[in-house]
């Protein structure tokens, strides 16, 4: 790994930790024992300060340490936690974020802007520490601890090593370093490392070895020839050490041997492992691992070195390659011989560019395509042979198909816990007691729609907070807890991903709404509109029913846009509101955007296709009434006919059918001529030129060649509801509308 990679891999690290960060200040406050997540905001900057001094990344070292040192004052105790310190270090979060950032594009100080942000979060956190703002100009740099630590006494002689704590010279990590020769050339200074070990303890002693050096006449001026036997004082595990050496790993040798203090440690923990719940391992490779003697690089080197030849036992190489005392090997094995129950594979993960599976997808796509292609044309051909041959290919294509569509599915848990951040700081720029409860988290969909539903959910939730929760005098007087309450919510249905997002507020004014509208012109005065309808006025461009604006709303700008990206995406989205009780959004998309089991239709000589998900049944059906709906089991069910609907040339087929399609809760039909049965969609977004098309999500290729539309769902429901609400008024008036339905197989 080279220094750009390094540096890649640091960021990438340090925003995921920043999110972990975010993420336990937000619950500090409502746990009973916060210690865990106080601890892992702790673990977090300190981290990030780490690896940062590595870089040589000053500036973010300089801002980080004294938020640590704030953070350290909490896990201490010394200092308690309360609501406006949460915000604080939640800003300093925010600027670390900003840092890092600023690392990503080259930078290597901060510039005025940066500087000018960190002034007031500074002299804040110094108010907790108890130090004027002046002490900042007195701390040491930070590189300065090496250099204190390469200057002390106990640089005996060459590979000895001489504590200079009072206690006994064995009581330290022994660190032996032997750093490769492309470490230089690879952009890493050695230096650097020796910094961050002295950010995980107190350096007791180092020796430099120079026998790795050859003649001056041979000396490569690029290569590294540097060693170190280090003595480190540290509370810190086995794994957090060998951490520091992360980024190069690779080009060097190190092999730690812990305190003997720690021996005793290590003991107790191989004689309790697996006696509390946990897996029960009997491996003995992953018992050293799991009581923090060895790491799991340290075993893999040894399991590598099995693997080319090595004949002695695992035990026995340990201790021969110095990695594991003697003592604690044979607790092992006799710890081994007492657990029954094997472990099941550990579960590993790789990460991989989105852009690579996004072209596998798109691979994927092209292989559906093609095989149709062939179908088509070994139909032509009688062969039995080429029949099976091309049904095992169609079933593993399938296979291909949903493995790496389930490659792209992440958990929405991530997208929802991003809101906890929002609603903490909304409701304190509004005045309003709000919490956020979640469910569904586990839910999974495309990564696509994950990223692409984020900004409209973040307009919803504002909303609630804004519109939806009322004051507190006024939750009082309805006889409501003080503490308003966001939900969102996230589950399957039907195919669709379905996401909710409620509020238990006052719920929306729908006289005041279908007054604004008719003073808009958008209803005609007098005409019955159902809640629905009124309620989904509030998606027109620049509605509001503000009486003022605000800094979140009132513009009359967002709910139009949010309808139009989820109609983007192939979805819905409903309002339902209960008066005094709250409202809440109801949002339904498609799981993926890439590819889908569709139902092939026919209407003339174009071809549809719909979700195969959205499919109940098909009827045989024949009209002679004229009415757009029929009865089905006695219910109504309103249906659309593609043919006029599209504008299809031709007369209908004199068998025509009827597709029973859900969306939700509501079920219409689609009448076309012929059904031509399931197949795998490859989804291609329609240019923009046809964008103005109604009940069109997009398009397909077909085996043929020829293109296929791909039906909006969503849309034609939005159409058949207007025909259901007319057929109810029908038929409870009376009138009759039997159709000649004969049930057919799908």
């Amino acid at each position: 790994m080279n220094m750009e990679q390094a540096l890649q891999a640091f960021i990438v690290e340090s925003n995921e930790l920043l999110e972990d960060m975010e993420g336990a200040l937000l619950r500090v406050l409502s746990e009973d024992d916060p210690a865990d997540s106080i601890n892992a905001i702790f673990r977090a900057a300190h981290t990030i300060k780490g690896s940062a001094g590595l870089f040589g990344l000053d500036f973010i070292v300089e801002f980080a340490h004294v938020a640590e040192s704030v953070l350290d004052k909490i896990r201490d105790g010394a200092l308690p936690i309360d609501d406006a310190l949460v915000s604080l270090l939640l800003a300093c979060c925010d600027h670390i974020g900003k840092l890092v950032a600023a690392a990503a594009r080259g930078c290597t100080q901060a510039d005025a802007e940066l500087t000018n942000q960190a002034a007031p979060l500074l002299k804040g956190l110094r108010a907790y520490l108890g130090e004027p703002a002046s002490d900042a100009a007195h701390k040491p740099a930070a590189g300065a601890l090496v250099a204190q630590a390469a200057g002390q006494p106990g640089h005996d002689t060459p590979g000895r090593v001489v504590s200079n704590d009072s206690g006994r010279a064995s009581d330290h990590w022994h660190i032996s370093l032997r750093f490769g020769p492309e470490v230089l050339r690879n952009g890493m200074d050695p230096l650097s490392f020796l910094r961050y070990l002295g950010k995980l303890g107190r350096i007791t002693g180092i020796a430099t070895l120079p026998d790795a050096l050859p003649a001056l006449s041979d000396m490569d001026p690029e290569a590294c020839y540097l060693g170190f036997e280090i003595a480190l004082r540290s509370d810190e595990s086995k794994a957090a050490i060998e951490g520091a050496f992360e980024f190069v790993i690779d080009d060097c040798e190190v092999r730690i041997l812990p305190p003997d203090s720690r021996i005793g440690e290590y003991l107790e923990l191989i004689e309790s492992h697996a006696l509390s719940g946990d897996d029960g391992s009997v491996r003995l490779g992953e018992i050293l691992v799991r009581c923090g003697t060895l790491t799991r690089r340290e075993l893999d080197d040894a399991l590598g070195l099995q693997g080319r030849g090595a004949t002695a036992p695992l035990g026995e190489l340990l201790v021969e390659q110095g990695r594991v005392h003697p003592p604690v090997v044979e607790a092992a094995l006799v710890r081994q011989k007492q657990i029954k129950e094997g472990k099941g594979a550990e579960t590993q993960s790789v990460r991989v560019d989105a852009h690579k599976l996004d072209h596998l997808v798109d691979l994927v796509g092209e292989l559906i395509t093609a095989t149709a292609t062939a179908s088509l044309a070994g139909r032509s051909l009688a062969s039995a042979a080429l029949h099976e041959a091309h049904s095992t290919l169609a079933g593993l294509v399938q296979e291909v198909r949903d493995s790496a569509l389930q490659l792209r599915m992440v958990k929405i848990g991530a997208t929802f816990n991003r809101f906890q951040r929002v609603v903490h700081d909304v409701s304190r720029e509004i005045g309003k007691d709000i919490g956020l409860h979640i469910q569904g988290e586990d839910t999974e969909l495309d990564k696509t729609v994950v990223e692409k539903i984020a900004d409209p959910l973040t307009h919803l939730v504002r909303n609630s907070m804004d519109h939806g929760i009322e004051p507190a005098h006024v939750r009082a007087e309805r006889g409501k807890p003080a503490r308003g309450t966001v939900s969102l919510n996230a589950y399957h249905d039907s195919g669709s991903i379905v996401i909710e997002v409620g509020d238990d507020g006052g719920g929306l004014p729908r006289d005041k709404i279908l007054a604004k509208a008719v003073e808009r012109g958008l209803v005609e005065p007098g005409k019955q509109l159902s809640d629905q309808e009124v309620y989904g006025l509030i998606f027109e461009p620049g509605f509001s029913t503000a009486d003022q604006v605000t800094n979140l709303s009132g513009r009359g700008v967002g709910m139009d846009v949010v309808k139009r990206n989820i109609t983007a995406l192939r979805g819905a989205v409903s309002i339902d509101s209960r008066p005094g009780q709250g409202a809440t959004v109801t949002i339904r998309l498609p799981l993926t955007l890439a590819i889908i089991n569709g139902f092939q239709v026919a209407v003339g000589e174009s071809v549809f296709v719909l979700p195969l998900d959205a499919v109940e049944e098909c009827i045989e059906f024949r009209s002679d009434t004229g009415h757009d709906y029929t009865e089905l089991r006695r219910k109504v069910l309103p249906f659309i006919e593609l043919r006029k609907l599209f504008k299809v040339s031709g007369h209908p087929s004199s068998r025509q059918s009827l597709v029973v399609v859900r969306h939700g809760n509501q079920r219409f039909g689609l009448v076309v001529d012929r059904l031509l049965g399931e197949a795998q969609t490859v989804i291609k977004p329609l240019a923009s030129m046809f964008s103005h098309l109604h009940g069109i999500s997009g398009s397909s290729i077909l085996g043929s060649g020829e293109v296929a539309l791909i039906l909006d769902v969503p849309a034609l429901a939005q159409r058949a509801l207007v025909t259901r609400l007319d057929a109810a008024s029908a038929l409870d008036a009376g009138k009759n509308a039997s159709q000649l339905i004969t049930h057919t197989s799908l």
